[in-house]
């Protein structure tokens, strides 16, 4: 009785060392991260030009909600305009969307800066409308991409395998937050910044002693440019708000007295000027001589 021989099934051909180390192709969701952190990034580039050249973004009038807040205090930390801040937050959330290290480790630092982000644009939108009570497109724009920017991320927790210790985490973060966000308050409350020029406080001073007064309004771009020239020493200022009641309310009674009708009105000895007007105009026209203290 003969043998039965038993064919055996031929080698599979071996991978190649190139489609071995070829990436895996990327997930609808991973895609779409890194769309979102573009699109974030197109929309912060734009009005960080805007911002650093001093033009307003389209759809941004003079005088209109936009422009109330793109001049505002809120508008910058530290002397950067805050736009700049979100461009470097969405170049850091591109750079993390597009690089393959290891899962877990990545969604770490992806959720860390998106909550971040999350937890600034909430704020200066709150800002806004409670403080300026006026909303900026763009920024809402903004805020929309950073929120999905952030439940992406979320869902993708357990595809990645993070598990953080969560109370310390959690806490971790929430100190962070704290720290960031207070430092954001008091950067626009004038709470922290350069120190006081004492050419400038001794102006201000002769300003206020003299009776001049400056009028405006809380929410007037030019207004808050007008007090940046004095720096630190714009607190001596003889300023006079007109919108004590908010945006909308009545004007006060001391500028309807002085029949004030723009942003900003200086009167310095009787003469009425309704214009940005720099220190060393000021001081001619309110007659003050710098005599620095002698050493």
């Amino acid at each position: 009785m003969s043998r039965k021989t038993r064919s055996k099934p031929a080698p599979r051909p071996a991978q190649s060392a190139a489609a071995r180390s070829a990436p895996a192709p990327r997930r609808p969701r991973e895609l779409a991260l890194i769309a979102l952190s573009a699109l974030g990034l197109l929309i912060t580039a734009y009005l960080s030009w805007g911002a650093l050249f001093g033009s307003l973004p389209a759809g941004c009038a003079e005088g209109s909600s936009c422009a109330v807040v793109q001049g505002s205090v809120w508008s910058r930390f530290l002397g950067v305009p805050v736009a700049v801040w979100g461009f470097a937050t969405y170049l850091v959330l591109l750079f993390l969307a597009l690089s393959r290290g290891k899962p877990a480790a990545r969604w770490k630092r992806l959720f860390s800066v998106a909550l971040v982000g999350v937890a600034i644009s909430l704020y200066l939108t709150l800002a806004g409308l409670v403080a300026l009570q006026a909303v900026c497109a763009w920024c809402l724009a903004s805020q929309v991409v950073i929120l999905a920017i952030f439940v992406l991320v979320l869902l993708e927790r357990e595809r990645a395998a993070a598990k953080p210790a969560w109370g310390v985490w959690i806490g971790q973060h929430a100190i962070v937050l704290a720290a960031v966000l207070g430092l954001m308050h008091a950067s626009a409350m004038g709470w922290i910044g350069p120190r006081e020029d004492p050419r400038l406080v001794a102006l201000a001073q002769h300003l206020e002693s003299t009776g001049a007064k400056f009028y405006g309004a809380f929410w007037c771009p030019v207004c808050q440019q007008q007090k940046q020239r004095f720096g630190a020493a714009q607190k001596y200022l003889p300023y006079v708000e007109c919108s004590p009641n908010g945006r909308t309310g009545p004007v006060a009674f001391a500028c309807v007295s002085e029949n004030i009708t723009n942003y900003p009105t200086w009167i310095i000895r009787g003469q009425r000027y309704s214009e940005v007007l720099d220190t060393d105009t000021l001081a001619q026209r309110s007659g003050f001589r710098w005599q620095p203290p002698a050493e």
